[in-house]
């Protein structure tokens, strides 16, 4: 495992659990939010759900 495959794996699990994209763009030293946007869209499918199940639970 290469040192990138753990930094991919921890940017997407930070993602995934919820912490903002601004915080792991930081932690990941990228010059802007656009690189970690870019990179790790893939996560924010799931993202959209929780989004949307968090607005639910607020006006249910």
């Amino acid at each position: 495992m290469r040192f990138h495959d753990l930094r991919h794996t921890a940017a997407t699990l930070l993602m995934s659990q919820g912490v903002p994209i601004k915080i792991v763009s930081e932690m990941l030293g990228h010059a802007d939010v656009g690189i970690t946007l870019r990179t790790y869209s893939h996560v924010l499918p799931g993202m959209q759900q929780q989004a949307a199940d968090a607005m639910e639970k607020l006006f249910a």
